[in-house]
């Protein structure tokens, strides 16, 4: 891998195809035929060419890419995105609209080189168009989801947690993948100010310099004063209360049902939610085609579109390449905003 950056005004993105059989190949062609994306990042892509040219013949688009390897890479000129062609997956293994062994190993491969690139210092920022977990589970039998994959690979301890981003708000959650009947035991008042904290820093390096962050409450009706239970008194409010005297802009903890309403309305920058399905609800009704998965605490950004890999109209043509646009935006941003001020 390389150790440094041959650096113009553009941040470097490291761009692992996803999931075979379903939107990505067509999504990663599209992306890298925007013009205005040439203007905002450079994009080193990772996969297999082969499918690369399948999804670009499906998408309609015409594809101008400088092919490189692993290790021509760092004296690879950047007059256009570059392709690393890893060679691992003929179209005709790549099974449409199905999960498979073959898909899981192609769509690790990339990522895990993704990675590694941006590990090493070859990019300064990771994205990756929508994976299968079924399929990455064949491939990497450890697989629980993209955090734990991110973390096995890097070999990071430090905390990353999965966000979601709209352009007017974004949602941070303080459970995410675990069954909805452990969440209550799961909350604390430790683990709700660090998600505060680490909302708060995300927030920061994505260009918001006063950062103001709604809390969710857990029970209906905000528990309504203990009769529908005690975790807003016991555990939220005391968070809170604790994040307010550091003098961090929070507020809470509001009703769920209303809590976006009125984030949207009073201006916060992000929402807490207390557990997955919580606020995912809310910003995929908000935003689906533009919602962006960014994984905070990393070294480096790293984003995808919040949607999946949509087997149903692969190869089809109509995939909407509008959230993945926006997850290399928001790296791209990230990535420059980290350069500027490397504090």
């Amino acid at each position: 891998m390389p150790d440094h950056i041959e650096h113009d005004n553009r941040p470097t993105i490291a761009l692992a195809m996803g999931d075979p059989a379903g939107i990505s190949p067509e999504l990663t062609a599209s992306l890298l035929a925007l013009e205005d994306i040439r203007e905002k990042a450079h994009i080193i892509a990772i996969g297999d060419r082969r499918i690369l040219d399948k999804g670009a013949r499906e998408a309609g688009v015409t594809l101008d890419l400088i092919g490189a390897s692993l290790e021509t890479l760092p004296q690879t000129k950047r007059s256009a995105h570059i392709f690393v062609d890893l060679a691992h997956l003929a179209p005709e293994d790549a099974a449409r609209g199905e999960a498979t062994l073959a898909g899981g190993r192609f769509a690790t491969q990339n990522f895990r080189v993704a990675l590694e690139l941006a590990h090493s210092g070859g990019a300064d920022a990771v994205c990756y168009t929508p994976f299968n977990k079924q399929a990455m589970r064949l491939a990497y039998p450890g697989y629980d989801d993209d955090v734990t994959f991110v973390a096995d690979v890097l070999s990071f301890e430090g905390k990353v947690r999965e966000f979601n981003v709209l352009e007017k708000i974004w949602n941070a959650r303080v459970s995410s993948h675990i069954p909805l009947k452990d969440v209550a035991a799961y909350l604390s008042v430790e683990r709700i100010l660090g998600e505060i904290e680490l909302t708060r820093s995300c927030l920061k390096h994505a260009g918001i310099d006063q950062p103001r962050i709604a809390v969710a409450a857990f029970n209906p009706h905000a528990g309504d004063g203990g009769s529908f239970g005690m975790e807003e008194i016991d555990i939220i409010q005391p968070a809170i209360a604790e994040a307010q005297s550091r003098g961090y802009a929070v507020d809470g903890a509001f009703p769920a049902d209303t809590v976006f309403l009125r984030a949207l309305k009073e201006g916060f920058h992000a929402v807490l939610t207390m557990y997955h399905d919580q606020g995912q609800i809310a910003m995929k009704m908000m935003g689906f085609d533009e919602g962006v998965t960014m994984m905070g605490g990393l070294p480096f950004p790293l984003c995808t579109p919040a949607h999946g890999t949509a087997y149903d109209i692969a190869g089809r043509g109509i995939a909407d390449v509008g959230a993945t646009r926006e997850a290399i935006l928001l790296a791209a941003r990230m990535a420059q905003r980290s350069a500027d001020s490397p504090s």
